[in-house]
């Protein structure tokens, strides 16, 4: 479930009809921590009378934690996530009309960042996910940079391991624990993690060949996807991916990808 509760949503723009749409703290304004808090408390008593599997998608809000834990202590089946964006990002850093940093639930303060890594070391957040959500530039409305009318979306695949290793590392966690977050815990949350998810006997042969000594900064050329901007351009990064093996077959090195792409569904 994506959690914010639209009459939070609603009021709160109502009250900013003559503010100023190019400035974040407007944006961030209009979408306030009570709308994810309200809806994650309705979520947490509906799964509690109708007892249903819950999983909540890019927590933003560090005021939902409590709730979350509490209905952890409970033994309810909830699981929750958070986004790359989130745990590198603070509203208070972001510029007049920056419109490629406008997502749902927004990022939020440096001092709410700081609150979700501290659930993920304890535990309360599960996973870390990209919520990759690219579109044409034109929908993000750089040239009249209004947060208001701009598409809501942060893309981000393409750097999302060095980002988590840049602020985990100074976080003190390890690439193990990068790797439950981002490997071993969504596999179980898809039902995957007797074949994903971890370097195993018996496991598909996934591998990424990553150089934690190496440093760069994000340009156009490290994203590939087919719009090449992002909130991550010009973000000096740690650890870099030199290649990236799908069930033991190389698909990425040198920054480019190698042969043709194929998959398969998964039925749900």
């Amino acid at each position: 479930m994506h959690a914010e509760l639209p009459d939070c949503i609603n009021a709160a723009t109502k009250n900013l009809k003559d503010a100023d749409w190019t400035e974040y703290p407007t944006y961030l304004q209009s979408r306030p921590q009570e709308s994810e808090f309200s809806a994650i408390k309705l979520l947490i008593s509906l799964c509690r009378e109708n007892e249903f599997r819950l999983h909540i998608v890019h927590l933003s809000a560090s005021q939902a934690l409590p709730v979350l834990r509490a209905a952890r202590l409970e033994g309810l089946p909830v699981s929750v996530e958070t986004c790359t964006h989130y745990l590198h990002f603070q509203a208070e850093e972001i510029p007049r009309g920056a419109t490629q940093f406008k997502c749902a639930p927004p990022i939020r303060s440096a001092e709410n960042r700081e609150q979700l890594w501290s659930a993920l070391k304890d535990g309360t957040i599960d996973l870390v996910a990209t919520d990759h959500s690219p579109c044409p530039p034109e929908m993000k409305r750089f040239a009249e940079g209004n947060f208001q009318t701009a598409w809501g979306g942060i893309t981000g695949l393409s750097v999302a391991l060095p980002v988590m290793y840049t602020e985990a590392r100074a976080r003190g966690f390890s690439l193990t624990d990068i790797a439950r977050w981002m490997a071993e815990a969504p596999a179980k949350l898809v039902g995957c993690e007797l074949q994903k998810g971890k370097i195993a006997q018996g496991y598909h042969a996934d591998l990424v060949v990553f150089d934690e000594a190496s440093e760069f900064q994000v340009t156009r050329e490290r994203l590939h996807h087919r719009h090449a901007f992002s909130s991550y351009l010009g973000e000096k990064l740690k650890g870099e991916v030199k290649a990236t093996y799908v069930r033991g077959r190389l698909v990425f090195a040198d920054n480019a990808f190698h042969g043709k792409p194929e998959g398969r569904e998964l039925p749900v």
